[in-house]
């Protein structure tokens, strides 16, 4: 039995935006044959050739009453035309290199987006029920490449949340373990974090905070506390930016 997987039925689900709605084309697939169906031992030709529109760059080959779907790229490779032959044994080789290169192009696919990490194309592609091999394999070459690499990654999200989103380290961290970020990636890119610049985004929201909370004193100390603590800052930095407002408001009462 060709231990690949076989061909699921399209995915029903409503897609909100362009990234869902080209994850759901890239989902969708039809019950296009087995190989089990196929028989041994005797040379089997190509009696049509449609191209399909979903999912892109595919073709649907017919044996007679077979038929396969592969790869574009795969079609081309093995010159898999009109009036060629193969023998069972040969659409098995042809079948896995087109699973090899069906899970490379979804993982493209899924990049051209956004980044993404090691471990979220794996869960990508173990969602689409590609053989652990294959993604694999998959990973390696993406690796090699140099299109997935989560030490950058991990650098260039944690400047983005601390820059843009204003978001401590704790937070950072948190997100880039759901991630599947290693650790050492992690704490190398909290370690590269600019400190003065983490501190200047947590007193700009402590400012905000204090202004917008009514109370005394101790309350607008402790709700602004609690506020910058959810957004991921450390006790270290909450405290240093909740002084820096306080000498602020001390200086605008001696004006």
């Amino acid at each position: 039995m060709n231990r690949f997987r076989s061909y699921r039925k399209p995915n029903n689900k409503t897609a909100s935006s362009h990234e869902e709605d080209f994850e759901l084309e890239e989902e969708f697939e039809e019950k296009a044959g087995q190989l089990d169906d196929f028989p041994s031992g005797e040379s089997l030709e190509i009696s049509e050739v449609e191209q399909l529109t979903r999912p892109r760059y595919h073709y649907r080959l017919f044996f007679g009453d077979l038929k396969l779907r592969v790869h574009e790229d795969v079609m081309i490779k093995y010159r898999m035309l009109k009036g060629s032959s193969f023998t069972k044994e040969e659409l098995e080789e042809i079948m896995e290199a087109n699973e090899r290169q069906s899970a490379y192009a979804s993982s493209i696919n899924l990049l051209s987006f956004r980044s993404r990490t090691r471990t979220e194309i794996m869960r990508k592609l173990r969602e689409k029920e590609f053989h652990p091999h294959v993604i694999e394999v998959t990973l390696e070459r993406l690796e090699q490449e140099k299109l997935i690499d989560d030490g950058v990654y991990a650098q260039q999200w944690a400047n983005q949340r601390v820059r843009s989103q204003k978001k401590g380290k704790v937070w950072i961290r948190q997100e880039l373990r759901q991630k599947g970020v290693e650790p050492q990636h992690i704490e190398e890119a909290l370690g590269n974090i600019d400190e003065d610049e983490e501190l200047s985004g947590a007193t700009q929201l402590a400012e905000k905070k204090w202004r917008s909370t009514s109370g005394g004193m101790l309350d607008k100390k402790r709700k602004t506390m609690a506020f910058l603590m959810r957004r991921g800052y450390s006790s270290d930095v909450v405290r240093k930016a909740l002084a820096a407002v306080q000498n602020e408001e001390h200086e605008e009462e001696d004006i």
